[in-house]
This record gives structure tokens, C-alpha cells and sequence, in this order.
């Protein structure tokens, strides 16, 4: 703060112009202005403002007075009126005949435009103040001073650049990071989905297989105990032939028994004989 301080106080008020009419109201206002720069516990923007007044009024008698038109903006200025100064000091600077007078107006140039953070300009105003007095010593701190502030703030940028750069980067690595996980839980769902489909295929095929072998096996079966009967089932006249054959097959063996039996004793006979 103590050299931006510093900076306000490099202005400096030119000399008091004479004129008839005017020369009241150049007075007044350098009055008002010496008074204000006098008060250094405070910036009296009211005397400032009242100079200003001053000024216009000789100014609307006399419009194209340089000196008169330098105590205007040094009073705009004080009032923190830069832009408005910025431009008076703009209009002197190339209207001002001797280095002395451009080198001065160029400084306080660079001053309202480096209290609008106007770096560049300011610095090119500077500078072109150092060429036509390059031993200013005011003028090249304030060219330092705008030239650090400059530094300051391309490394800001800079870092809040690097910042920005660092903070998409993570961004993105922790969003394709969330994408291929919800990429690989998908398709492990799906994965998982398609296997429970396949085992309820399979269960579903093998309950059938079942049903259709027990199935296929009550059909053979109930066609067998069909057959079976069918099989087992002989006519009234098939029963009475067979019947007829066993009796006959039974009254064969019978007879042939008996004829072995009289055979025996026949020579059972014979032999006692003997």
C-alpha cells in the first residue's frame, strides 16, 4: 500500500495560467486543489470536485489551453475519476511540445491506467515517458512496480491454469474410472444373467428329458399290461384242446408206468425161479 500510496502522490499540478475573464476561475481551482493535496489524512474528493468546476469554467472560455486542461485531470484523477483522466492525459500527451511536458503527462497516464489494473498500457506509458526523460527515478519505480504486478499475475493465471488442467484431469480419470466400472458391473450383471438363464434352461431341459422318459416308460408299461392279457388270453376251444392234450400226455405216461411196472415184476419173477 505505501507505494501504491506512493503513486498517487507523483501527480503534479502545473504552474497557474493567466487570463483575463478565466484567470478567476484557474485560481479558484488551484486553491482547491493545493488545499485537498495539502489535507494528507484524507483524499478531499469534495475540493477536487469544486476544482474541477473551477477548471471547466475557464475551460469553456479557453478549451484548448494545455495547462489548464492538465489541471483538469489531475483533478479528475484525485477524484478517482481514472477513466475520464485516462482520457485528458491520452489528449495532452500527443499535443505536448517539449519532453519534459510528454514525459510528465505519459507518467500520470500510466498512473490512471495502472489504478485500472491496465497493466500493459500502463508499462507502454511508462515507458514512452522514460524515452523523453530516462532519468526519472519516480517513473521507473512505477515501470517496476507495473512490470512485478504483471509477473504476479501471469503466474496466477498460469497456476489457476495448471489447477484447472490438474482438476479436469482427475475429473476425467475418476469419471472413465466410474464408466468402466459401470461398463464391467454391467457386463458382470449380464454375465450373471445370461448363466442364471442358461442353468434355468438347463434345469428346464432336464426336468423335461425326465417327464418325457417317465412318460415314454408308463406308455411301454401300460403297453405291456395291455399286451400281457392279450398275450395270456386263449379261446373256450384252444382251452378244451389243450386240456385234451394234457390228459392224453397224462394217460400216456400212466399206461407207460404200468407197463414198467408189470415189466419189473415179470422179471423179478423169473429170476426167483431161476
Amino acid at each position: 500500500m505505501r507505494r501504491i500510496y506512493f503513486i498517487l502522490f507523483l501527480l503534479t499540478v502545473s504552474g497557474i495560467a493567466f487570463g483575463q475573464n478565466e484567470r478567476k476561475f484557474v485560481r479558484n481551482g488551484n486553491k482547491l486543489f493545493m488545499e485537498a493535496v495539502r489535507d494528507t489524512m484524507k483524499v478531499d474528493t469534495v475540493k477536487y470536485s469544486n476544482a474541477e468546476t473551477e477548471y471547466r469554467k475557464a475551460l469553456e472560455k479557453r478549451p484548448d489551453d494545455l495547462k489548464w486542461n492538465y489541471n483538469l485531470a489531475d483533478a479528475l484523477y484525485k477524484q478517482q475519476k481514472f477513466e475520464d483522466a485516462e482520457g485528458k492525459f491520452s489528449e495532452l500527451a500527443e499535443k505536448m511540445e517539449e519532453p519534459v511536458e510528454r514525459a510528465r503527462v505519459n507518467h500520470n497516464l500510466g498512473n490512471t491506467q495502472l489504478m485500472q489494473e491496465k497493466l500493459d498500457e500502463s508499462i507502454e506509458s511508462y515507458k514512452k515517458a522514460l524515452r523523453e526523460n530516462p532519468d526519472d527515478l519516480e517513473t521507473k519505480y512505477n515501470l517496476a512496480y507495473a512490470q512485478m504486478l504483471k509477473k504476479k499475475k501471469e503466474q496466477q493465471q498460469q497456476q489457476n491454469k495448471d489447477q484447472n488442467k490438474d482438476q479436469n484431469k482427475d475429473q476425467n480419470k475418476d469419471q472413465n474410472q466410474d464408466q468402466n466400472q459401470d461398463k464391467n458391473d454391467q457386463n458382470k450383471d449380464n454375465q450373471d444373467q445370461n448363466k442364471d438363464q442358461n442353468k434355468d434352461q438347463q434345469d428346464q431341459n432336464k426336468d423335461q428329458n425326465q417327464q418325457n422318459q417317465d412318460q415314454n416308460k408308463d406308455q411301454n408299461k401300460d403297453q405291456q399290461q395291455q399286451q400281457q392279457p392279450q398275450q395270456n388270453k386263449i379261446s373256450k376251444q384252444d382251452a378244451e384242446q389243450l386240456l385234451q392234450a394234457l390228459q392224453n400226455d397224462e394217460r400216456d405216461i400212466q399206461d407207460k408206468v404200468k407197463k414198467a411196472k408189470a415189466a419189473k415184476a415179470k422179471r423179478t419173477r423169473s429170476e426167483k425161479e431161476w
